[in-house]
């Protein structure tokens, strides 16, 4: 029997680190951002009926679609954002479920779907368990400010434009506190993955 865990956090509040943990664990991790980028690729259903929608215009000269022009296009109209989602996310999610069935079918018992805005998409129904990755606030701004080189503005904006991850926490089957040092974080890990049950090689 196979567990879905679904993993979510915020900006900079230290996903990937956990996603990398997991993977380092040998469990099978299917990253959304990823399936995202592969569904509008060139030849895919998406990429033809983001095309039709949004014109040739939002394509590079090798016929790829341009994310930059794309994105600036969606960022200031909620309209055509929500046009794009509902190309890509069914995508997304319809590629996010044919891997999981190969990996169960493969005898894998543990799955986890890496999925930022897991709560906020209502895709928990995609999910047996959620995982949460949390920091304080001002960890999160000081880390995003170091790693993206923000102005404290600019961070308080990106973070803001999220659900906050206080709000997520009561969400959570489990929350991983990434306040501390990495080695913290790991103990946490493997602590919340053997409390499900799970036996890590």
């Amino acid at each position: 029997m196979s567990l879905v865990i679904g993993l979510t956090g915020g900006i900079a509040s230290g996903k990937s680190t956990v996603s990398n943990m997991l993977k380092e664990l040998a469990i099978t991790v299917i990253d959304a951002d990823v399936e995202a980028r592969l569904a509008v690729e060139k030849g895919e259903p998406a990429y033809q009926k983001i095309v039709t929608e949004f014109g040739h215009d939002i394509l590079l000269s090798n016929e790829e679609i341009d994310r930059q022009k794309l994105g600036s296009i969606i960022f200031h109209n909620a309209e055509k954002r929500q046009l794009l989602n509902s190309i890509v996310h069914p995508e997304v999610r319809k590629r996010m479920n044919n891997q999981v069935e190969a990996a169960k079918v493969s005898g894998e018992q543990v799955i986890v779907l890496d999925i930022p805005l897991l709560f906020e998409s209502k895709l928990t129904h995609m999910v047996e368990k959620t995982l949460l990755v949390y920091v304080d606030k001002d960890i999160q701004l000081k880390r995003l400010m170091e790693r993206n080189d923000l102005s404290p503005e600019d961070a308080e904006a990106r973070v803001k434009s999220q659900m906050p991850l206080s709000e997520k926490v009561p969400l959570a089957d489990a929350v991983i506190n990434n306040n501390g040092s990495i080695a913290e974080t790991k103990k946490q890990v493997i602590e919340v993955l053997k409390s499900w049950g799970i036996e890590l090689t």
